[in-house]
């Protein structure tokens, strides 16, 4: 005698995150069934495959997650070979994942003067969401992680207050793809202040050197002079 069959449950034997080209295998199994049962995996309502199970034993799907499409929703039927009428289980979907490229890290200007505030901004253009950015200087974090939910630039502010602060800048970025950590390039404020002070000693120098001149050029006469009337 056939039992009276429950909502089958269907469960993932891994993570529901998943990368490019990741096999993976469901379970699905009604727990009040009475053998031979045959269940079906649906996609989307479209039939997947089916496999009679003669025993209590779950009935196990394997997959390979190759593109976008193949994430899902999954459903599972199960049914007897002699009823018309099924029970479906819960719903599952996979969250694909990508890894991140790797980011650029970049302002608006290397040039700035002394208490400037400056803006940072690092940027992976492609990588599963959401992403973590990080920025440091030298091998010191210099603000709080910011995770970006949206495929936009990360940003942070600071003041370069002395030639200290100009320098050396990267930003790293990672998403839940394991390992995925990259690091951006380097990049490096010039502080304009640091060739301000040589102007005025160059300005001052060349008008002390015109005056010279210049009174070398008044003095000359006085000069010739007294030694040609001395020499009459």
């Amino acid at each position: 005698f056939a039992g009276v069959l429950s909502n089958p449950r269907l469960m993932t034997v891994q993570s529901l995150i998943v990368v490019m080209n990741q096999n993976v295998t469901m379970s699905c199994c009604s727990a009040s069934a009475s053998p031979p049962v045959r269940y079906t995996l649906f996609k989307h309502n479209q039939q997947v495959c089916s496999l009679n199970s003669s025993d209590s034993s779950p009935a196990l799907f394997t997959l390979t997650i190759s593109s976008a499409s193949d994430v899902g929703p999954y459903k599972c039927k199960a049914e007897y070979n002699s009823s018309t009428d099924g029970k479906y289980s819960n719903s599952l979907t996979f969250t694909l994942i990508e890894p991140i490229s790797k980011p650029v890290l970049s302002s608006p200007t290397s040039h700035t003067l002394q208490g400037q505030k400056v803006t940072l901004s690092c940027f992976s253009e492609n990588g599963s969401l959401p992403i973590t950015y990080l920025f440091f200087k030298g091998k010191q974090s210099i603000s709080p992680q910011k995770t970006m939910h949206t495929r936009e630039a990360a940003v942070t502010f600071l003041f370069v207050n002395s030639s200290a602060d100009s320098g050396t800048y990267k930003c790293k970025a990672n998403n839940s793809f394991p390992n995925s950590t990259k690091y951006s390039n380097s990049f490096n404020f010039t502080l304009a202040e640091e060739r301000s002070h040589s102007q005025p000693l160059i300005i001052s120098l060349g008008l002390l050197l015109l005056l010279l001149i210049i009174g070398l050029a008044l003095a000359i006469p006085f000069l010739i002079i007294p030694s040609y009337k001395a020499s009459e």
